[in-house]
């Protein structure tokens, strides 16, 4: 919604919408509007909790204001409930309820949202918009034309290359803090959880390319679409991992 409105107002109506749909759902009173009906139907066949829907919208309404992350804590929150979110939703669908699903979900799902502010970067520097978080723009001394002007300096992917970081550990067994994260994590969970993780799969991929670019994020070769991409999925749903 956020990208295409013009006016915050504008935005907080569909939001105050979709609250009020959800709110109708759990109440059996669905409007009548494909997405709702469908929701509602999801809803009853795998008994959907109506908190993750909740804290989706709530989130996407404080982020409507074009505004960067003040820090990297930030955006991880953000993306645990957003991306989280979603992604427990999915589990649900998937008659999978437990803990360690749960949190392999919560990695995965602050990975993805941070891989998704890279990837749009060179999207939102052509709107003159920058979403990179400022502790980490100031502490490399970057600021937010050079982002916009598509800059390739060092200090430029240095900051890439921290939140890109960050996003990878939430893939990786971070060892210095003895927690496990989501790779760690996959022979503890449901096999059928898999089908839920596939978007490990994409994160994955980026970050490796993005490494190969030398943390570039406006080389053209991370512009391209991926061919295969649909072909690694597939084995990968088909091996039940992640």
């Amino acid at each position: 919604i956020k990208d295409i409105i013009s006016q915050r107002e504008t935005g907080e109506m569909r939001m105050q919408f979709w609250a009020d749909a959800i709110d109708s759902i759990y109440k059996n009173e669905s409007p009548q509007q494909p997405i709702a009906l469908e929701l509602m139907k999801a809803k009853d066949k795998n008994k959907l909790s109506k908190m993750w829907f909740n804290r989706l919208l709530n989130e996407r309404k404080r982020r409507l204001n074009d505004f960067p992350y003040r820090n990297l804590e930030e955006l991880e929150a953000y993306s645990e409930n957003t991306v989280s979110s979603l992604l427990y939703l999915v589990l649900e669908s998937l008659g999978v309820r437990c803990s360690h699903s749960d949190h392999a979900a919560s990695h995965i799902g602050k990975a993805y949202g941070i891989v998704i502010l890279l990837r749009a970067i060179p999207f939102h520097s052509k709107q003159r918009k920058v979403f990179l978080p400022n502790d980490i723009l100031i502490k490399h001394a970057v600021s937010y034309e050079d982002i916009i002007r598509g800059k390739i300096s060092q200090a430029v992917k240095d900051v890439i290359y921290e939140v890109a970081s960050l996003s990878n550990s939430h893939l990786e067994t971070n060892k210095k803090r003895n927690l496990f994260k989501a790779r760690l994590l996959s022979g503890r969970i449901p096999k059928i959880a898999s089908a839920g993780f596939l978007c490990s799969v994409i994160c994955q991929r980026y970050l490796r390319d993005l490494q190969s670019a030398d943390f570039d994020v406006f080389h053209p070769a991370l512009q391209e679409r991926t061919p295969l991409l649909p072909i690694h999925l597939l084995i990968q749903r088909l091996r039940r991992t992640y």
